[in-house]
């Protein structure tokens, strides 16, 4: 029953984010799926190909975060391991859970320990949810009076405050505990060390990593709208970027999908950006970083498996 219940629970939530996607995102912007298609007619194969790349050039700087997190663990690795996990967090509601889990998996199999695991699901993830925090606050600075009088911006940080990191690091540590078996106070008091001394040691890699990966989202999200038609200064592109990944954390839907685009077209809107141009933009950036990362996640997964296989 319990399996079912899941099941049921991942299909609902699916079924939720296409629905926001499919039948909300052009209403949002008071368009129809023609006028989008249009818009997107005009990216050709450059574009797409440039596209590919800043995409691929966020994922490979955030490989410098993970193996700031757990010392010993390869680039080539880290990029396996986070296509994997994002692969399972955009298809499951609270995946990012089950992405710790999967990810805790491959790792002990490159011969980390479960401290190191457990403690690299901490740091990484008090790393993500603190930058996505301070993306708004940048915003705000920069794009103050017309984020806040639109109201939009913080109606959004008002909804996605609801999961703040606490809580992501409290869910994730459940799971490892789970995974890992559970152990005692003396595991607990040692890996309350090693965390702080990854966050004294490693921090300027981590932040520098985290800063890397924010600049080429950041950039892959202006040239996806630039390749719609859509051409904002820093200020709303910024204000855009910070809406679009603190939504990230909302997780009614995998990687809250729908919610996201949603809102981060609500805002363009708000700010004057035409509407087909802006859902266009939106949702090509959602195609690369929610749509293309579940096939990749899947091929990295399964060369890890087939690797395995071969080494036992």
């Amino acid at each position: 029953m319990k399996r079912w219940f899941r099941l049921g629970a991942s299909l609902t939530s699916l079924g939720l984010a296409a629905w926001l996607v499919i039948a909300l995102a052009p209403a949002v912007g008071g368009v129809t799926w023609t006028a989008v298609g249009d818009q997107l007619r005009h990216v050709g194969p450059g574009m797409a190909l440039w596209l590919t790349i800043l995409w691929l050039a966020g994922l490979w700087a955030y490989t410098y975060v993970l193996t700031g997190s757990l010392p010993g663990l390869r680039n080539t690795q880290a990029f396996t391991l986070n296509a994997a996990g994002s692969a399972i967090s955009n298809v499951l509601p609270f995946g990012g859970a089950a992405g710790v889990a999967l990810t805790a998996v491959m790792a002990s199999s490159w011969g980390h320990s479960a401290r190191a695991i457990t403690t690299s699901a901490i740091v990484s993830g008090l790393w993500n949810t603190l930058s996505r925090a301070a993306l708004p606050i940048i915003a705000l600075t920069v794009q103050g009076a017309v984020v806040l009088g639109n109201g939009v911006l913080a109606a959004t940080v008002t909804t996605a405050i609801g999961l703040p990191a606490a809580v992501i690091v409290f869910i994730r540590l459940r799971w490892l505990g789970r995974l890992l078996g559970g152990r005692a106070t003396r595991f607990l008091l040692r890996l309350r060390r090693e965390t702080g001394r990854i966050v004294r040691d490693r921090w300027p890699q981590l932040t520098a990593g985290m800063l890397a990966y924010l600049l080429f989202q950041g950039m892959l999200l202006w040239w996806c709208l630039a390749a719609a038609g859509v051409h904002l200064g820093p200020g709303p592109t910024i204000a855009a970027f910070a809406v679009s990944r603190l939504l990230t954390l909302a997780v009614i839907t995998p990687g809250g999908f729908g919610i996201t685009e949603n809102g981060t077209i609500a805002l363009l809107v708000s700010l004057g950006t035409p509407a087909a141009p802006a859902v266009a933009g939106v949702l090509l950036f959602a195609f690369f970083t929610y749509l293309v990362e579940i096939p990749l996640g899947a091929v990295t997964w399964l060369g890890w498996s087939a690797r395995r296989a071969r080494s036992g």
